[in-house]
């Protein structure tokens, strides 16, 4: 059966020279369902890909039920380590709405859905290893690279303190902000603090795209960040990288893309003696 979402691969020249390249898979925005099948299937074949780790950027969730789902359709990719962050529709269900409001700019006002169980969700997953990187740092080592990761809540819903984990990254690590929605403040607090690579979901890339060429053009990002960077890999500063996932899912209520479709990233770090 073929899949339903677009494999984006691209490689990001930044690590220490003479290191061993390292593999992210890169998700967000499943808004899953336990009825949804076709993307069930699609997150189970993510394995394959084989990535060293994984970061997924928020909005798991869609459905009261949900949970069970997620953990069923992350399969055997939860044997891989795993970092994650929480976004708005984690906490709260989402809620039928014009769709015509997604084009509009945001206005900061928020009606929120019933809550989510989003604290099973957590558990559920750190049971797994998967680590919570809401409000928090931690450092790891893959392949031989020490990584700081760095974690905010949600900025659509002013969770996120970027204070609460400001500052300059480890002497000799390799350093990660991982976010679901790419709000310009905390980008430039990334590029003060020289984060190397940010790392987002939130916008669907746009969800609904006008044709163009060579690239589709996004009408919105739900947030403040400019629609040339809606997805994809993006050099926001000489040391700080932003790769935005336009996600896989969308709302159950405006289950529409067009010339977006929905995606997983495989995201290839090597050294800056290897950028071609």
């Amino acid at each position: 059966m073929p899949m339903g979402y677009r494999l984006r691969e691209v490689t990001v020249p930044i690590l220490p020279k003479g290191k061993e390249e390292i593999r992210i898979l890169h998700f967000s925005d499943l808004h899953l369902t336990p009825y949804r099948r076709q993307e069930i299937r699609d997150i189970k074949s993510w394995a394959s890909l084989k990535p060293d780790f994984v970061i997924s950027t928020g909005d798991f969730l869609a459905h009261k039920d949900a949970v069970n789902t997620v953990i069923h359709s992350l399969g055997d990719l939860l044997n891989v380590p795993g970092l994650y962050v929480f976004g708005s529709n984690d906490y709260y269900a989402p809620r039928m709405k014009n769709p015509f409001s997604y084009l509009k700019r945001d206005d900061g006002r928020r009606k929120l859905g019933t809550e989510l169980p989003f604290k099973e969700l957590d558990s559920r997953l750190s049971a797994h290893g998967w680590k919570n990187l809401n409000t928090s740092k931690l450092l790891i080592d893959i392949k031989g690279v020490k990584i700081e990761a760095r974690g905010t809540d949600d900025a659509h819903l002013e969770r996120d303190s970027y204070f609460a984990i400001k500052g300059s990254p480890e002497e000799k690590c390799f350093s990660i902000l991982v976010t679901h929605a790419p709000y310009l403040r905390l980008l430039n607090s990334a590029i003060k603090d020289e984060i190397q690579l940010v790392l987002s979901g939130h916008t669907h890339g746009g969800q609904i795209r006008l044709p163009w060429f060579p690239e589709s053009k996004a009408l919105t990002t739900n947030c403040d960040l400019p629609t040339s960077m809606s997805r994809g890999l993006t050099k926001l500063s000489e040391k700080t990288w932003l790769h935005v996932s336009a996600g896989l899912g969308s709302s159950p209520f405006t289950p529409i893309r067009f010339a977006c479709p929905g995606e997983v990233t495989r995201i290839t770090l090597v050294s800056e003696s290897n950028d071609s």
